[in-house]
């Protein structure tokens, strides 16, 4: 990737409507050549697709629970069964396998009340094999950005 590829990433991840037009301007090259790198970029997988962002609380999402898993095995088995599970819930909105803290796996989940984040817990409980469950809910979302740092990488 180039300066040129870089300057594309940052326009189109702040704001995916903007014309080809504009991109190819902004970044100084022909519309062609632009969505040529597009193209490449969506191919080697750094563009994995574009999306609108919109507003949970606005659709009545307004609580943010994060789900601490610790789980026995961590058998490739196991882990299919639970990739399977959590790509059946859509109020599970992140996963993460981590390492370092008490915890095995970090569920973002969002819900409309307590109540519902309470019933839904009810189900995982039923259909994950784990040693020990701990929720904590978000009092306030304090900084929430998409945009990913372009500091750190290295341009040719």
């Amino acid at each position: 990737m180039d300066k040129i590829d870089i300057g594309i990433l940052k326009l189109i991840q702040t704001n995916a409507e903007l014309s080809l037009r504009e991109i190819s301007r902004r970044v100084g090259i022909l519309k062609t050549p632009c969505w040529n790198r597009i193209r490449k970029l969506e191919e080697i997988g750094v563009i994995n697709q574009r999306a609108t962002l919109l507003n949970r609380k606005c659709l009545d999402l307004p609580i943010v629970v994060f789900l601490s898993i610790s789980v026995d095995h961590h058998s490739f088995e196991w882990t299919v069964r639970f990739d399977k599970l959590i790509a059946n819930y859509d109020q599970i909105v992140e996963v993460h396998r981590l390492t370092g803290s008490g915890a095995d796996y970090m569920l973002k989940i969002v819900a409309s009340s307590i109540e519902d984040y309470d019933s839904f817990q009810q189900v995982l409980i039923e259909k994950i094999k784990f040693t020990s469950m701990s929720s904590s809910v978000s009092l306030q979302e304090m900084k929430y950005r998409v945009e990913l740092p372009f500091k750190q990488l290295h341009v040719s």
